[in-house]
């Protein structure tokens, strides 16, 4: 069973504001500056990032890590901080502000976050992958790792890799790296509601199915500066696997050799009280439905 780290009272050391949701930073009991995060009410956030977490770890996809927290009475996740002491992460709308027209300071409907603008910055040969990793031989750029990330999104339908969930690190020295996948509270349906859920679930009505309802995942990326809508997760990483071949390549292997014992061991380790059975289905039902997906469209 998960582990659900106790907070104590005193513990924040520095609040960020993030609406009526409790967010601080403290130090872990190992000493590392690490953030806690409350899910918003009625959702899974909190049990959507932790799930997250754990099938980034199946996948070797470097990741945040996440385990369930609380605070007082408040339920979140804590997160150790990605970035080593002394190092800044830079968010996507910033390194994309110097392109002409960028819309920086939105956070969605951003026509120009596309799948091709984000992997032509990635892929700066000064650039790095994230720290620790371990690298694939055929890896040629830091950006065959977003192509994983992309990958995540589509299989876990996160609808929320705006360009602040997404970043480099920079070191003191100068040095650049990939900063690893985080921030996936927008997945696995953990907004919906049992009654949601329910009805998708044993609905004949094929466009109210879970199949009809991960169809319909949208990313915040989008085809091209001119396009209407953003594109679907599966579309965004098909995108990415078009410009950088190889890589989605790997990544689809990667996920092929998952056994599904493994996925499902991670939710029969969720604690008591932290995701209904409903949601445990409902997330399960779509992980398989796009792992199908994903592995019969290919590249």
């Amino acid at each position: 069973m998960f582990e659900i780290i106790s907070i104590p009272d005193d513990a924040p050391v520095q609040f960020e504001q993030m609406g009526t949701k409790y967010k601080f930073w403290y130090t872990g009991s190992d000493g590392e500056r690490t953030l806690f995060k409350q899910g918003r009410p009625n959702t899974g956030e909190n049990w959507a990032e932790k799930v997250c977490c754990e099938l980034c770890s199946l996948l070797d996809l470097p990741h945040a890590h996440y385990e369930f927290a609380k605070w007082k009475e408040v339920n979140g996740v804590a997160t150790p901080t990605i970035v080593p002491n002394g190092a800044r992460l830079v968010h996507g709308n910033e390194l994309l502000a110097g392109v002409n027209k960028y819309e920086a300071g939105k956070q969605y409907k951003v026509r120009g976050h596309t799948v091709r603008l984000v992997l032509a910055v990635i892929g700066n040969p000064d650039f790095d992958p994230p720290i620790g990793c371990n690298v694939p031989g055929e890896f040629t750029s830091a950006s065959d790792f977003f192509v994983g990330y992309l990958m995540l999104d589509a299989w876990v339908s996160n609808q929320d890799r705006h360009h602040e969930n997404w970043g480099l690190v920079v070191s003191q020295d100068g040095g650049v790296t990939l900063a690893p996948t985080f921030d996936h509270a927008a997945s696995l349906g953990r907004n919906e509601s049992d009654e949601t859920r329910l009805d998708r679930l044993r609905t004949k009505d094929k466009g109210r199915s879970v199949e009809a309802y991960v169809e319909r995942a949208r990313s915040a990326l989008y085809k091209s500066s001119i396009s209407k809508k953003p594109l679907t997760t599966s579309d965004a990483f098909n995108e990415a696997a078009r410009l950088r071949t190889d890589a989605a390549s790997y990544w689809l292997s990667r996920l092929a050799g998952l056994s599904f014992d493994d996925i499902e061991a991670i939710f029969n380790n969720i604690p008591s009280g932290s995701m209904s059975d409903l949601a445990r289905e409902f997330a399960m039902k779509m992980l398989k439905i796009n792992l199908e997906r994903l592995l019969t469209r290919g590249v």
